[in-house]
């Protein structure tokens, strides 16, 4: 594995709730994370997704094996249900070796998600 181990993060809404829009917007986001740092799905070493508790209609981490993923360890969880939180959002920590330095990871937030991160959302 060449380079250090580094910590990716990004975040997409969907707008509404369907198996549908979960695969789709998972695999855009973690299709776009992999391009913009040039990281292969071999130096992926872990994936943690976290879903609004409004969505309920699929698992974000059965869109992300059909990317290829399957030999990868991925997690999925529920964040906290906060007040005014961003309605329908998944997020995205991925673990992956590059010899990319800290300050030149480009973390990807697409959709309503850029309100998130307006700083980072490119």
């Amino acid at each position: 594995m060449p380079g250090v181990l580094r910590a990716l993060r990004g975040a997409t809404t969907l707008d509404e709730d369907s198996a549908e829009q979960v695969r789709g917007r998972v695999q855009e986001l973690v299709a776009t994370m992999l391009e913009r740092n040039e990281v292969d799905v071999e130096d992926l070493v872990s994936v943690i997704f976290t879903v609004t508790p409004d969505i309920v209609s699929g698992y974000p981490a059965t869109a992300a094996r059909e990317l290829g993923l399957d030999e990868v360890p991925l997690l999925g969880a529920v964040e906290a249900d906060v007040a005014g939180g961003l309605a329908r959002c998944v997020r995205v920590l991925m673990h992956c070796y590059t010899e990319r330095p800290r300050k030149d990871l480009r973390h990807v937030y697409l959709h309503g998600a850029r309100s998130l991160r307006a700083d980072l959302a490119g």
